[in-house]
């Protein structure tokens, strides 16, 4: 594969940057096009792309991005799953939706790998990688993507 051969030439290449998104409560947001600007940007070619994000309410996930109803059902079934305002929660410092921001994020993931063919997120047909907020009201969300493998020159 080529990133084994890049890497076994001493030629790969490293890069990271961040991103920062303001949501508008909870429910997913699509970030697969920012990923791949930020690829392009970078001049890359084929390797890893690791994508991280910095809080304890909020997660990431790959899922369908052709069908809305996707995320409106996946949204549906976390509240059933893990309900705001549960009595056997203690910490609800910032109301009811803390605690269950914090399980649905556990139960989710922080971080994801992707593998990048032709500088690009080498997603399936209907896949996209979404920043899902678990809470309630708006915030601001600092995600950090990383990436190694075959570079091209260092764009912006």
């Amino acid at each position: 594969m080529g990133l084994s051969t890049s890497l076994e030439q001493g030629v790969a290449q490293c890069f990271t940057d961040g991103l920062e998104f303001k949501t508008g409560g909870r429910g997913t947001r699509e970030i697969t096009s920012d990923v791949n600007a930020m690829l392009r940007g970078w001049g890359v070619s084929d390797g890893v792309c690791h994508v991280f994000i910095h809080h304890t309410s909020a997660s990431l996930i790959i899922t369908e991005n052709a069908d809305r109803d996707v995320q409106v059902d996946l949204d549906a079934y976390m509240a059933r799953l893990v309900p705001d305002g549960d009595p056997i929660y203690i910490h609800t410092d910032e109301g009811e939706d803390d605690m269950s921001a914090h399980v649905r994020s556990v139960l989710t993931a922080t971080t994801l790998t992707i593998p990048v063919r032709s500088g690009r997120c080498d997603l399936g047909t209907w896949q996209g990688l979404f920043l899902w907020e678990h809470r309630a009201r708006p915030h601001r969300r600092r995600i950090t993507v990383s990436f190694v493998g075959q570079g091209g020159t260092y764009g912006v």
